[in-house]
C-alpha cells in the first residue's frame, strides 16, 4: 500500500495534533500566569514532549509525502519560520520569562503566533487570514 493511501488518517492526526498542542499551551499558559504549580510537574511537561513529538513527526511525514519545499512553497517556509519563533515564545511565556508581566506578553505573542500558524495553515498564503483581507 502506498503512503499516500495514508494521507486522510495522517492529516486527520497533524490537525487533531494542532489542535491538542495549542490547547494545551493554552491551559498551561494560563495556569502558569495565575500561579498554579501543576504545569511545571514532570508528568505534564512529558505529556506536552509526547503531543509536540507527534505533531512533528506528522508534519515532517505530510511534508516529505507530499514533496513540499520551503523555498518554493513561500507559506510553508512562512510556517515554519512562525513556528520556531512559536517555541522561543512560549519558552518564554511557560518556564524561562522571570518576571510575571514578560511571561503574559510571551504567552500573548504565542498565542498569537499560534493563530497565525494556523491561518497559514488552512489558506496556504504566508500571510494567512489577513492576507485575505
Amino acid at each position: 500500500m502506498p503512503l499516500i493511501d495514508f494521507y486522510p488518517l495522517l492529516k486527520f492526526s497533524h490537525v487533531s495534533l494542532v489542535g491538542c498542542s495549542g490547547a494545551f499551551f493554552a491551559a498551561r499558559g494560563a495556569a502558569v500566569l495565575t500561579g498554579r504549580v501543576w504545569p511545571m510537574r514532570s508528568h505534564w511537561r512529558i505529556l506536552s514532549y509526547v503531543i509536540d513529538s507527534l505533531l512533528l513527526a506528522a508534519g515532517v511525514t505530510l511534508w516529505l509525502m507530499l514533496r513540499l519545499n520551503p523555498a518554493r512553497d513561500v507559506w510553508l517556509g512562512a510556517k515554519l519560520l512562525l513556528l520556531l519563533l512559536y517555541i522561543v515564545a512560549g519558552s518564554l511565556a511557560v518556564k524561562r520569562g522571570r518576571a510575571m508581566v514578560v511571561r503574559g506578553a510571551f504567552y500573548g505573542g504565542a498565542i498569537s503566533l499560534y493563530l497565525l500558524i494556523a491561518s497559514i495553515a488552512l489558506t496556504h498564503d504566508p500571510l494567512g487570514l489577513p492576507g485575505r483581507w
